[in-house]
């Protein structure tokens, strides 16, 4: 399938088996409006094998999250994990709820877990304007704003999350660790995305002031003489995050660190949006977890008025990455009839200024496929 100017190819290769016509999905709900949305997306996935004869998806359901944790004093059974492990792919919705923390004070983070455990290296955020209403920027139309952040997502700053401190040293230091290693595949990985896509990747660092961006930066320049086809630039984080509002059109993959990417990942969302349209995929060489951007959001959960969008193209995002012919067909349907539905200013839930609830939204996104 030849991608479109705005296709989000993953990194993976081809499914080894033309033949195939199954995969097996883990399906986490998780925390908050998690089982909300990910309802909304297993009707899209389901919608997309019922038009698309000749696929079909096995889902089975495992309980994580700070819920879970309440219930059985672990947020990410190793069932669950052994589960997500065994499966073709993983779709999540949210974990995680700010009430529930460890003694340390820091919240339960079972999917970073999931993340190091997979060692689920490439995180991807696809970021796209589909309404010009939709971006307190102005002067922007849908398609203009259009670039993924590729994310370092098993070292950097995030690193040093485990370390153990106390409140009595009078100072607490955290690690940025960033290996040749970590670097080199994350930097391939941003470049063969961007060979499906416009051809150009900025890298986004620190080297004018920490030694590990300097070392970053060495390892990004000399994978970027491999793809001479790729134009490659670098920004400093505080000007990315300048160039991102005012011209973010400049962007088409963004490679960086663990820590830059979380933040600089919803910052591109505030762009065209918010969280509620934010897909992301977090990738290994053979696993893959699919989810939105946003978190459990439990001030809203059970209202059913969260915005599934994020989730359903993160169902998108995973079918492009199983690699099969008819499954990145149906990644190509699910794009086009998001960006179908978000065409029209009527259709938007609350985050969007509108009144559709989570349900109706995804209805409108199943009518909507080709």
């Amino acid at each position: 399938m030849q991608p479109s100017s705005h296709s989000i190819h993953p990194v993976r290769v081809a499914a080894d088996d033309a033949a195939r016509q199954a995969w097996s999905i883990a399906v986490l709900p998780g925390d908050g409006i998690g089982p909300e949305v990910v309802a909304e997306g297993v009707k899209v996935l389901r919608a997309v094998a019922a038009r698309l004869t000749g696929i079909d998806f096995t889902l089975t359901e495992h309980a994580v999250g700070a819920a879970e944790f309440l219930r059985n004093g672990d947020p990410l059974p190793e069932s669950a994990f052994r589960g997500c492990r065994e499966a073709d792919a993983v779709l999540l919705g949210a974990m995680g709820l700010p009430s529930v923390r460890w003694p340390s004070g820091k919240e339960m983070t079972p999917q970073i877990d999931l993340r190091e455990r997979l060692d689920l290296y490439c995180g991807l955020r696809p970021i796209r304007l589909y309404h010009e209403s939709h971006t307190p920027l102005k002067g922007h139309q849908a398609g203009e704003i259009d670039f993924v952040i590729v994310r370092e997502s098993t070292e950097g700053l995030f690193s040093a999350r485990l370390s153990k401190s106390s409140p009595d040293e009078g100072a607490v230091c955290d690690v940025m660790r960033i290996t040749r290693h970590g670097s080199v595949r994350i930097c391939r990985s941003a470049f063969e995305l961007a060979r499906t896509r416009r051809k150009s990747v900025t890298l986004v660092d620190k080297a004018n002031v920490l030694p590990s961006m300097v070392f970053f930066r060495e390892v990004f320049d000399a994978v970027a003489k491999q793809y001479p086809d790729v134009q490659a630039s670098h920004a400093y984080v505080d000007a990315a995050a300048l160039y991102l509002v005012q011209r973010p059109q400049m962007f088409d993959v963004i490679v960086t660190e663990n820590m830059f990417g979380d933040i600089l990942s919803d910052l591109a969302a505030g762009l065209v949006g918010g969280m509620g349209i934010a897909p992301s995929a977090d990738l290994g060489d053979d696993c893959g977890v699919f989810q939105p951007s946003h978190g459990s959001a439990p001030d809203i959960a059970g209202k059913g008025i969260a915005n599934p969008i994020a989730t359903i193209l993160s169902v998108a995002l995973m079918l492009d990455w199983l690699g099969h012919p008819r499954t990145m067909l149906g990644a190509a349907m699910i794009r086009r009839a998001v960006e179908a539905v978000l065409s029209d200013p009527i259709n938007r839930t609350g985050d969007l200024g509108g009144a559709l609830g989570t349900t109706e939204m995804g209805r409108r996104v199943i009518a909507a496929l080709a």
